[in-house]
């Protein structure tokens, strides 16, 4: 197994040669920063690169790197960045259908090899950027392969999903809560409390003092505005 890692990992550093131009972007929300060098980590731009995360800023990046290429005579490009965040998903997936190679870095190399390029621990955009593309040269990356449209939208239902069921959990924790307060005996009534019944009784007499200002007969009329079968023995029952 450390074997086939080793070999993958050799791949990786051969991948970048002497005629690859490497190039690292930092991410943000509104600018990135790239930073350029060759396969020995020598800088080859005069200042970074900013470019807007947006087309005219995505379209002023590549005309940089077609210039460092036809500068320094190179045919080969690999762009890195990190693997975190979205910030990364457009300019990723608009340079892989330019036919430009993009290839993500481990956040956790970034952190670990910032002492690397000036033996400080310092952070800025110009640095990081240049800390990944040292990463990148390294070959300390993974490939970036740009997904499916079926599979990035199941992907955004999937997270959705878990965001709502993690903020219902705690709504139902604050609803146990104010009863576990302020209506005790309620469970008496209702074992599960989220049934259309239940829900019903708390929409309209939540508290103790509102139930007894209410008749049997008057509860079962009031669940009829939200349920189709309100009464019955069951529904009298419980409303007793």
């Amino acid at each position: 197994m450390k074997s086939r890692l080793n070999k993958v990992q050799n791949q990786r550093v051969e991948r970048i040669s002497t005629s690859t131009l490497v190039i690292g972007i930092d991410m943000a929300k509104e600018k990135h920063v790239a930073q350029a060098i060759n396969f020995r980590g020598i800088v080859l731009t005069n200042r970074p690169i900013m470019f807007s995360n947006e087309h005219a800023g995505f379209e002023h990046l590549k005309s940089s790197i077609r210039k460092l290429q036809k500068m320094h005579s190179m045919n080969d490009v690999v762009v890195g960045m990190e693997s975190t965040g979205h910030y990364g998903f457009n300019i990723a997936n608009w340079l892989v259908n330019q036919g430009i190679s993009v290839v993500l870095v481990n956040p956790m190399t970034t952190k670990r090899n910032k002492e690397s390029r000036d033996n400080s621990p310092s952070k800025n955009d110009p640095k990081d950027a240049l800390v990944i593309a040292d990463a990148v040269s390294r070959g300390f990356y993974t490939p970036f392969s740009p997904k499916e449209e079926a599979f990035r939208r199941i992907r955004v239902i999937v997270t959705n999903r878990e965001h709502w069921v993690v903020k219902s959990g705690r709504i139902k924790n604050r609803i146990h809560r104010w009863l576990d307060i302020r209506f005790p005996e309620y469970r008496q009534a209702f074992e599960d409390i989220f049934t259309p019944r239940s829900l019903a009784t708390l929409r309209r007499f939540p508290a103790p003092s509102d139930v007894l200002q209410l008749t049997p007969e008057q509860m079962v009329h009031i669940w009829g505005e939200y349920m189709a079968r309100p009464g019955g023995v069951r529904g009298r029952n419980k409303a007793t």
